[in-house]
C-alpha cells in the first residue's frame, strides 16, 4: 500500500480528497497544525474503512514539516501522492501598495519554502517506487495577480513556477507534477468547485497525468480547460 499525503488537511476539500484517495486503496496521511481537527478527520475516515493517521506540522516550520512526512512514510508506507493545499493566512492579503518587503517573508515561506521542503522529503521515496504525483492547489491569483491580495499573488506565482519546473524535470522519471487552479470559493453547492467535485478532479489528474495546469472553472474571459 502506498500513501496519499495531504498538507493542509481541513474538513472541506481536504477531507473530500482524503476520502477519494483513501477509497482508491491508498493510506492517508493528514498533515496540519490542529491536532484535534486531525483526530476528528481520521476518525471520520476510519468509519469509511480508510486507513488514516494525522501528523501535526506547520508549513512555516521546515523541520516539523519534514519530520511529519518522514513519520508518515514510516508509519503508513511510501508516499506516492503529495497534495500541497494549505489555506493562506488572512494577513497575506494586503493591498499591493500596503505591502512591504517584510510582509512577503511569511507568504513566500508558506508557498515556496513549504512546497520545496515537502517535495524534497517525498521525492526519494517516489524515485524508489518508480512513480509519483505532486499536486499543487492554488487560487486564481496564481495566474492572474490581484492587487488586493498582493502577498498571496506573488507567492502563488512563485509556487507555480516551481511546480512547472518540477513538471518538466520529473516527467522522464514517471513523477507527474500538476497544478489545480480554483478561481472562486469552494462551496458544497458549486457545480465545478464543490469539495467532492474537486476531489474527483484531483484524483483524475493523478490518474490521467495529462498536462500541468488545470482549472476547476474558467477565469473570466477564459474557457474551461487546461493550459
Amino acid at each position: 500500500m502506498t500513501t496519499f499525503a495531504l498538507i493542509g488537511a481541513g474538513p472541506g476539500l481536504g477531507l473530500a480528497t482524503a476520502r477519494r484517495f483513501g477509497t482508491a486503496g491508498h493510506a492517508v496521511a493528514l498533515i496540519a497544525r490542529n491536532a484535534e481537527r486531525l483526530e476528528e478527520m481520521t476518525t471520520e475516515l476510519a468509519r469509511d474503512g480508510i486507513r488514516a493517521r494525522g501528523f501535526t506540522a506547520d508549513v512555516l516550520d521546515i523541520e516539523s514539516l519534514t519530520a511529519a512526512l518522514y513519520a508518515a512514510a514510516a508509519a503508513l508506507g511510501p508516499i506516492e501522492i503529495l497534495q500541497y493545499s494549505p489555506v493562506p493566512r488572512a494577513d497575506f492579503m494586503k493591498q499591493v501598495l500596503d505591502t512591504g518587503a517584510d510582509d512577503l517573508d511569511a507568504p513566500l515561506a508558506f508557498s515556496v519554502k513549504g512546497p520545496v521542503t515537502a517535495v524534497n522529503a517525498v521525492l526519494p521515496g517516489m524515485r524508489e517506487l518508480g512513480r509519483g504525483t505532486l499536486l499543487f492547489v492554488n487560487g486564481g491569483s496564481a495566474v492572474r495577480p490581484n492587487p488586493n491580495v498582493a502577498g498571496t499573488s506573488i507567492a502563488f506565482a512563485a509556487e507555480s513556477a516551481y511546480a512547472r519546473m518540477l513538471h518538466d524535470t520529473l516527467a522522464p522519471e514517471n513523477i507527474h507534477a500538476a497544478q489545480l487552479i480554483i478561481p472562486g470559493a469552494i462551496r458544497p453547492d458549486a457545480e465545478h468547485s464543490s469539495p467532492d467535485v474537486l476531489a474527483q478532479r484531483l484524483y483524475d489528474i493523478h490518474q490521467q497525468r495529462d498536462g500541468f495546469r488545470h482549472y476547476s472553472e474558467p477565469l473570466p474571459d477564459q474557457p474551461l480547460g487546461d493550459l
